[in-house]
């Protein structure tokens, strides 16, 4: 049990950090966590298909990378605190004692879902995009485990909204794990939004603007905790460093595929008015429709002019042969009264001569 108060807010509350139910303890920090999870499965199944990837594999990408993500969680928390693991070693499989990262729990998730990715012949960019929401989802509510636990707060502060309790040896102290959760669900709110909107060039453009935002929370918030893990022999702060470099990698890869885009494209048309293309096709397409009548009258003149050049041919052929059958009549006509003229006259003469006899 608890006591925390938020003196500057003038909020005071008494919270537990577990719950009996028939007689087993069930911790809220787990409770938590499973329902980060759940939400982010949710999301991720009902806009997954408009991000680009299969419902039923995003759910085999999720069962194993559950499991590879508190294996991953449970090694970088072990890894940086191989002191006290390395002569306590059978607290290593302790994990219901506490010590799990979230970045080894990222790590861990992403290995086993794109191993399952990498078999199903998945989309991997467009996974990364969904997981990106996914994970946003899941740590800004998953914080608020930290504050059933009284756990992953900063250093004092007197500022309005400091922290104290039993946990925080009654000193007002930054509450990280708040920090952490509104900046996360505001990262929810808007890569959703940019998820919908024209800004969306590519797939894995979500995945690198997780990097960058949570990695930029992620640098100034670590700086401000007491329970950091360190690089062994040095004061650098792991997750810190790793941040830095998420931002750094985020806004580079970001800045190189805008350039690469902008390279692919291709020299742009001068700006017309639509308009006046619409009326230019118009009158382009009555042009072609009037040529093209005016080709079908001009061939139907020619079919037209070429009958009649065959009928008159024809005619003129006609003619012809009428013309010789005529003069053919003619001519034996001719000769068949010639023929009776002399028969005439060799009649007349003979009965001249009976005559003078």
């Amino acid at each position: 049990m608890y006591h925390v108060s938020f003196p500057g807010l003038g909020i005071s509350l008494e919270i537990n950090n577990q719950i009996q139910i028939f007689g087993l303890s069930i911790y809220w920090y787990g409770i938590i966590i499973a329902t980060g999870l759940i939400l982010a499965v949710i999301y991720g199944c009902v806009n997954s298909k408009r991000l680009g990837i299969s419902a039923d594999n995003l759910l085999n990408c999720v069962i194993v990378g559950v499991i590879t993500g508190i294996i991953g969680a449970r090694l970088y928390y072990v890894i940086f605190n191989w002191g006290y693991y390395s002569e306590h070693p059978d607290k290593i499989l302790a994990i219901n004692e506490g010590g799990l990262a979230i970045y080894g729990g990222i790590i861990g998730a992403l290995i086993g879902g794109l191993i399952v990715a990498k078999i199903c012949k998945m989309n991997i960019p467009a996974l990364l995009d969904v997981a990106a929401i996914g994970f946003l989802i899941g740590q800004g509510i998953g914080r608020w485990g930290n504050f059933f636990n009284q756990e992953a707060y900063g250093e004092p502060t007197d500022l309005p909204w400091g922290m104290l309790s039993e946990g925080t040896n009654n000193i007002a102290v930054h509450p990280c794990f708040l920090y952490e959760s509104i900046w996360c669900l505001l990262g929810v709110l808007l890569l959703h939004l940019f998820s919908k909107s024209k800004l969306r060039k590519y797939h894995g453009q979500m995945a690198l603007l997780y990097l960058v935002w949570y990695g930029a929370e992620r640098a100034v918030v670590e700086g401000l905790r007491t329970d950091s893990l360190y690089i062994p022999n040095t004061g650098i702060r792991v997750s810190q460093l790793l941040s830095i470099i998420m931002v750094v990698a985020g806004v580079a890869l970001l800045v190189y595929f805008y350039i690469k885009k902008l390279n692919n494209l291709t020299v742009a048309e001068p700006v017309v008015d639509i308009s006046y293309i619409k009326s230019d096709s118009k009158d382009e397409n009555k042009l072609k429709n009037k040529s093209e009548a005016d080709k079908n009258s001009e061939k139907e003149v020619e079919d037209i002019y070429s009958d009649s050049t065959q009928k008159a041919e024809s005619t003129k052929k006609n003619d012809s042969v009428d013309d010789s059958i005529d003069n053919v009549d003619i001519g034996m006509l001719d000769n068949d009264a010639d023929k009776r003229s002399e028969q005439e006259i060799d009649d007349i003469l003979k009965n001249i001569k009976n005559i003078k006899m």
